[in-house]
Protein backbone atom coordinates (compact mmCIF):
# COMPACT_ATOMS: atom_id res chain seq x y z
CA UNK A 1 0.00 0.00 0.00
CA UNK A 2 1.51 3.61 -1.03
CA UNK A 3 1.91 5.77 1.95
CA UNK A 4 -1.10 8.35 2.54
CA UNK A 5 -0.70 12.19 3.18
CA UNK A 6 -1.83 13.08 6.85
CA UNK A 7 -3.19 16.62 7.80
CA UNK A 8 -3.30 16.61 11.68
CA UNK A 9 -5.93 18.85 13.44
CA UNK A 10 -4.52 18.92 17.05
CA UNK A 11 -1.29 18.87 18.56
CA UNK A 12 -1.50 17.61 22.05
CA UNK A 13 0.10 14.32 23.14
CA UNK A 14 -1.98 12.36 20.62
CA UNK A 15 -1.32 14.31 17.65
CA UNK A 16 2.31 14.71 18.28
CA UNK A 17 2.60 11.20 18.92
CA UNK A 18 0.95 10.69 15.22
CA UNK A 19 2.94 13.14 13.59
CA UNK A 20 6.38 11.44 15.26
CA UNK A 21 5.39 8.04 14.37
CA UNK A 22 3.80 8.35 10.67
CA UNK A 23 6.92 7.47 9.23
CA UNK A 24 7.71 4.77 10.58
CA UNK A 25 4.36 3.70 8.85
CA UNK A 26 5.27 5.24 5.17
CA UNK A 27 3.13 8.46 5.51
CA UNK A 28 3.94 11.92 5.22
CA UNK A 29 2.46 14.92 7.62
CA UNK A 30 1.19 16.95 4.67
CA UNK A 31 -0.12 19.88 7.49
CA UNK A 32 -0.58 19.92 11.31
CA UNK A 33 -2.04 22.62 13.38
CA UNK A 34 -3.13 23.84 16.89
CA UNK A 35 -6.02 26.27 17.82
CA UNK A 36 -3.01 28.90 17.30
CA UNK A 37 -1.85 28.54 13.64
CA UNK A 38 -1.01 25.39 11.24
CA UNK A 39 2.25 23.85 9.24
CA UNK A 40 1.69 22.84 5.71
CA UNK A 41 4.38 22.00 3.30
CA UNK A 42 2.85 19.16 0.21
CA UNK A 43 6.75 17.68 0.34
CA UNK A 44 6.02 16.40 4.01
CA UNK A 45 5.95 18.92 7.01
CA UNK A 46 9.57 19.07 8.91
CA UNK A 47 8.18 17.17 12.25
CA UNK A 48 10.95 17.77 14.45
CA UNK A 49 11.37 21.30 14.05
CA UNK A 50 7.35 21.68 14.15
CA UNK A 51 7.43 20.30 17.63
CA UNK A 52 10.33 21.97 18.80
CA UNK A 53 8.35 24.74 18.29
CA UNK A 54 5.10 23.19 19.80
CA UNK A 55 7.35 22.57 22.67
CA UNK A 56 8.97 26.27 23.32
CA UNK A 57 5.44 27.58 22.90
CA UNK A 58 5.66 29.19 19.64
CA UNK A 59 2.50 28.09 16.98
CA UNK A 60 3.13 25.26 15.48
CA UNK A 61 3.73 27.14 11.97
CA UNK A 62 3.01 30.11 10.38
CA UNK A 63 -0.12 29.67 8.67
CA UNK A 64 -3.43 30.11 9.98
CA UNK A 65 -5.10 26.80 11.26
CA UNK A 66 -7.29 26.56 8.15
CA UNK A 67 -4.69 26.69 5.76
CA UNK A 68 -4.72 22.93 7.17
CA UNK A 69 -8.03 22.33 5.35
CA UNK A 70 -6.28 23.56 1.79
CA UNK A 71 -3.00 21.91 2.00
CA UNK A 72 -2.64 18.62 -0.26
CA UNK A 73 -3.71 16.00 1.86
CA UNK A 74 -6.07 12.63 1.66
CA UNK A 75 -6.48 11.89 5.37
CA UNK A 76 -7.33 14.16 8.64
CA UNK A 77 -6.11 12.87 11.71
CA UNK A 78 -9.16 14.27 14.41
CA UNK A 79 -7.08 14.79 17.82
CA UNK A 80 -8.40 17.83 19.15
CA UNK A 81 -9.86 17.82 22.40
CA UNK A 82 -13.20 15.87 23.21
CA UNK A 83 -16.04 18.68 23.81
CA UNK A 84 -19.58 17.51 24.86
CA UNK A 85 -23.05 18.63 23.10
CA UNK A 86 -22.85 19.76 19.68
CA UNK A 87 -19.26 18.23 19.61
CA UNK A 88 -17.84 20.94 18.07
CA UNK A 89 -14.65 22.06 16.70
CA UNK A 90 -14.85 18.66 16.37
CA UNK A 91 -17.32 17.54 14.07
CA UNK A 92 -16.88 20.73 11.97
CA UNK A 93 -13.60 19.66 10.95
CA UNK A 94 -14.90 16.03 10.21
CA UNK A 95 -17.77 17.52 8.52
CA UNK A 96 -15.36 19.98 6.33
CA UNK A 97 -13.08 16.88 4.98
CA UNK A 98 -15.74 14.66 4.25
CA UNK A 99 -17.62 17.25 2.28
CA UNK A 100 -13.81 17.49 0.51
CA UNK A 101 -14.02 13.70 -0.11
CA UNK A 102 -10.98 13.05 1.85
CA UNK A 103 -10.73 10.30 4.36
CA UNK A 104 -10.86 10.57 8.29
CA UNK A 105 -10.00 9.00 11.13
CA UNK A 106 -11.10 10.52 14.73
CA UNK A 107 -9.64 10.42 18.38
CA UNK A 108 -11.56 12.88 19.39
CA UNK A 109 -14.81 11.27 21.17
CA UNK A 110 -17.05 13.81 21.14
CA UNK A 111 -18.73 13.63 17.53
CA UNK A 112 -19.32 10.12 17.36
CA UNK A 113 -20.51 10.00 20.67
CA UNK A 114 -22.56 12.67 20.56
CA UNK A 115 -23.44 13.35 16.50
CA UNK A 116 -23.29 9.22 14.85
CA UNK A 117 -26.14 9.32 13.13
CA UNK A 118 -24.80 12.44 11.47
CA UNK A 119 -21.02 11.64 11.13
CA UNK A 120 -22.79 8.06 8.97
CA UNK A 121 -24.90 10.45 7.11
CA UNK A 122 -22.09 12.60 6.08
CA UNK A 123 -19.70 9.21 5.48
CA UNK A 124 -22.18 8.04 3.19
CA UNK A 125 -22.09 11.02 1.03
CA UNK A 126 -19.01 11.39 0.50
CA UNK A 127 -15.83 9.47 -1.30
CA UNK A 128 -13.92 9.53 2.03
CA UNK A 129 -14.18 6.62 4.73
CA UNK A 130 -14.60 7.62 8.44
CA UNK A 131 -12.84 5.25 10.87
CA UNK A 132 -12.55 5.83 14.85
CA UNK A 133 -10.90 3.03 16.47
CA UNK A 134 -8.55 5.52 19.08
CA UNK A 135 -11.99 7.07 20.62
CA UNK A 136 -12.36 3.82 22.32
CA UNK A 137 -9.39 2.22 24.13
CA UNK A 138 -6.23 3.75 23.11
CA UNK A 139 -4.03 1.32 21.58
CA UNK A 140 -6.57 -1.75 22.14
CA UNK A 141 -8.28 -2.82 19.15
CA UNK A 142 -11.98 -3.11 20.28
CA UNK A 143 -13.67 -1.50 17.21
CA UNK A 144 -11.96 -3.65 14.92
CA UNK A 145 -12.58 -6.63 16.79
CA UNK A 146 -16.10 -6.09 16.92
CA UNK A 147 -16.07 -5.18 12.87
CA UNK A 148 -14.65 -8.46 12.52
CA UNK A 149 -17.34 -10.41 14.31
CA UNK A 150 -19.73 -8.09 12.73
CA UNK A 151 -21.63 -5.88 14.70
CA UNK A 152 -24.70 -8.52 14.85
CA UNK A 153 -22.62 -11.36 16.31
CA UNK A 154 -21.78 -8.99 19.68
CA UNK A 155 -24.52 -8.99 22.21
CA UNK A 156 -22.87 -6.31 24.63
CA UNK A 157 -19.45 -4.84 25.71
CA UNK A 158 -18.18 -4.13 28.96
CA UNK A 159 -15.16 -2.95 30.67
CA UNK A 160 -12.60 -1.17 32.28
CA UNK A 161 -12.37 2.05 30.32
CA UNK A 162 -10.29 4.69 32.22
CA UNK A 163 -6.86 4.19 33.44
CA UNK A 164 -7.14 7.18 35.82
CA UNK A 165 -9.92 5.79 37.90
CA UNK A 166 -8.53 2.43 38.12
CA UNK A 167 -5.72 3.68 38.89
CA UNK A 168 -6.87 5.38 41.97
CA UNK A 169 -9.21 2.20 43.19
CA UNK A 170 -6.79 0.02 42.57
CA UNK A 171 -3.88 2.06 44.61
CA UNK A 172 -6.27 2.65 47.30
CA UNK A 173 -6.92 -1.26 47.67
CA UNK A 174 -3.73 -2.33 47.35
CA UNK A 175 -2.05 0.41 49.65
CA UNK A 176 -4.84 1.33 52.13
CA UNK A 177 -5.06 4.80 51.13
CA UNK A 178 -7.48 7.14 51.36
CA UNK A 179 -9.42 8.67 47.74
CA UNK A 180 -8.00 12.02 47.85
CA UNK A 181 -4.74 11.31 48.77
CA UNK A 182 -4.00 8.89 45.79
CA UNK A 183 -6.27 11.35 43.33
CA UNK A 184 -3.17 13.71 44.45
CA UNK A 185 -0.45 11.15 43.49
CA UNK A 186 -2.33 10.99 40.48
CA UNK A 187 -2.27 14.07 39.67
CA UNK A 188 1.71 14.61 40.97
CA UNK A 189 2.49 11.11 38.61
CA UNK A 190 0.91 13.47 35.14
CA UNK A 191 -1.65 9.86 35.63
CA UNK A 192 -4.66 12.07 36.71
CA UNK A 193 -5.21 16.02 35.13
CA UNK A 194 -5.34 18.81 36.61
CA UNK A 195 -8.80 18.89 36.31
CA UNK A 196 -9.77 15.33 36.60
CA UNK A 197 -13.66 15.11 37.08
CA UNK A 198 -14.10 13.81 33.19
CA UNK A 199 -12.12 10.55 34.74
CA UNK A 200 -13.18 10.25 37.99
CA UNK A 201 -17.14 11.61 37.35
CA UNK A 202 -17.42 8.47 34.89
CA UNK A 203 -17.79 10.96 31.70
CA UNK A 204 -14.80 9.40 29.93
CA UNK A 205 -15.85 5.86 30.33
CA UNK A 206 -19.46 6.70 29.69
CA UNK A 207 -18.69 8.45 26.18
CA UNK A 208 -16.55 5.48 25.07
CA UNK A 209 -19.70 3.12 25.80
CA UNK A 210 -21.91 5.25 24.00
CA UNK A 211 -19.78 5.27 20.89
CA UNK A 212 -19.73 1.23 21.34
CA UNK A 213 -23.64 1.50 21.94
CA UNK A 214 -24.06 4.01 18.78
CA UNK A 215 -21.75 1.12 16.60
CA UNK A 216 -23.91 -1.93 18.35
CA UNK A 217 -27.12 -0.49 17.27
CA UNK A 218 -26.09 1.57 14.25
CA UNK A 219 -26.53 4.85 15.91
CA UNK A 220 -29.28 6.11 18.45
CA UNK A 221 -27.40 7.13 21.62
CA UNK A 222 -25.59 10.12 23.39
CA UNK A 223 -24.37 10.80 26.74
CA UNK A 224 -27.73 12.33 28.00
CA UNK A 225 -29.46 8.44 27.91
CA UNK A 226 -25.89 6.98 29.53
CA UNK A 227 -26.66 6.24 33.75
CA UNK A 228 -23.48 7.22 34.93
CA UNK A 229 -22.11 7.34 38.76
CA UNK A 230 -18.20 8.32 39.46
CA UNK A 231 -16.33 6.52 41.90
CA UNK A 232 -15.87 10.31 44.25
CA UNK A 233 -17.79 8.69 46.60
CA UNK A 234 -15.74 5.54 47.39
CA UNK A 235 -14.58 4.84 50.50
CA UNK A 236 -11.41 2.89 52.28
CA UNK A 237 -13.98 0.90 54.00
CA UNK A 238 -15.96 -0.20 50.89
CA UNK A 239 -12.79 -1.44 49.61
CA UNK A 240 -11.78 -3.46 52.65
CA UNK A 241 -15.58 -4.91 53.23
CA UNK A 242 -15.39 -6.29 49.03
CA UNK A 243 -11.52 -7.54 50.10
CA UNK A 244 -13.10 -9.81 52.98
CA UNK A 245 -15.51 -11.19 50.80
CA UNK A 246 -12.73 -11.73 47.74
CA UNK A 247 -13.44 -9.04 46.02
CA UNK A 248 -12.68 -5.08 44.76
CA UNK A 249 -14.34 -2.47 43.31
CA UNK A 250 -14.08 -1.12 39.64
CA UNK A 251 -15.37 1.25 37.89
CA UNK A 252 -17.13 -0.65 34.61
CA UNK A 253 -18.98 0.65 31.90
CA UNK A 254 -21.23 -1.27 29.84
CA UNK A 255 -22.66 -0.84 26.54
CA UNK A 256 -25.43 -3.01 24.59
CA UNK A 257 -28.01 -2.21 21.95
CA UNK A 258 -30.78 -1.11 24.75
CA UNK A 259 -27.98 1.44 26.50
CA UNK A 260 -25.22 2.16 28.58
CA UNK A 261 -24.48 1.86 32.48
CA UNK A 262 -21.60 2.97 33.76
CA UNK A 263 -20.73 2.91 37.69
CA UNK A 264 -18.88 1.24 40.49
CA UNK A 265 -19.59 -2.11 40.44
CA UNK A 266 -18.01 -5.23 43.06
CA UNK A 267 -16.11 -7.62 40.64
CA UNK A 268 -13.45 -11.19 41.61
CA UNK A 269 -10.56 -9.89 43.04
CA UNK A 270 -8.63 -12.34 40.68
CA UNK A 271 -11.30 -12.12 38.38
CA UNK A 272 -10.74 -10.40 34.44
CA UNK A 273 -12.07 -7.05 34.90
CA UNK A 274 -9.81 -6.42 38.26
CA UNK A 275 -7.17 -4.96 36.24
CA UNK A 276 -4.89 -2.81 38.48
CA UNK A 277 -2.84 0.88 37.41
CA UNK A 278 -3.74 2.43 34.31
CA UNK A 279 -4.78 -0.31 32.29
CA UNK A 280 -7.84 -0.86 30.48
CA UNK A 281 -9.66 -4.74 29.47
CA UNK A 282 -12.99 -5.30 27.67
CA UNK A 283 -15.22 -8.24 27.73
CA UNK A 284 -17.16 -8.59 24.30
CA UNK A 285 -20.18 -10.67 24.84
CA UNK A 286 -20.98 -12.72 21.44
CA UNK A 287 -23.98 -14.82 20.24
CA UNK A 288 -21.44 -17.53 19.20
CA UNK A 289 -18.16 -17.38 19.94
CA UNK A 290 -18.62 -16.74 24.52
CA UNK A 291 -16.56 -14.15 25.50
CA UNK A 292 -13.82 -12.37 24.15
CA UNK A 293 -11.25 -10.72 26.58
CA UNK A 294 -8.48 -7.64 25.21
CA UNK A 295 -6.52 -5.95 27.61
CA UNK A 296 -3.41 -3.28 27.57
CA UNK A 297 -3.07 0.48 27.30
CA UNK A 298 -6.24 2.36 27.16
CA UNK A 299 -4.45 5.94 26.55
CA UNK A 300 -1.18 8.12 26.16
CA UNK A 301 0.26 9.38 23.25
CA UNK A 302 1.91 7.23 21.57
CA UNK A 303 -0.55 3.88 22.72
CA UNK A 304 -3.82 6.18 21.03
CA UNK A 305 -1.27 7.26 17.74
CA UNK A 306 -0.91 3.38 16.91
CA UNK A 307 -4.86 3.00 17.13
CA UNK A 308 -5.21 6.09 14.49
CA UNK A 309 -2.61 4.71 12.47
CA UNK A 310 -4.02 1.18 12.29
CA UNK A 311 -7.17 2.89 10.93
CA UNK A 312 -4.87 4.74 8.06
CA UNK A 313 -3.81 1.17 7.80
CA UNK A 314 -7.27 0.23 6.68
CA UNK A 315 -8.44 2.69 4.78
CA UNK A 316 -9.14 1.71 1.23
Amino acid sequence: MSGHRLAIVGAGAVGRSVAELAGEYGHDVAAIADSTGAAVDPTGVDVPSVLRRKRSGEPVGDDAPDALFESDYDVLVEATPTTLGDAQPGFGHVERALAADRHVVLANKGPVAERYEELRRLAAESEGSLRFEATVGGAIPILSTIEDLTPAAVTAVRGVLNGTANFVLSRMASEGLVYDHVLAEAQDMGVAEADPSFDVDGTDAALKCVILANVLSDGGHSLDGADVTGIESITQSALELAAEDGQTIRLVGEASRDGVRVGPRLVPEHGPLAVSGTRNIVQIETTHAGQLHNSGRGAGGPETATAILADVERLE
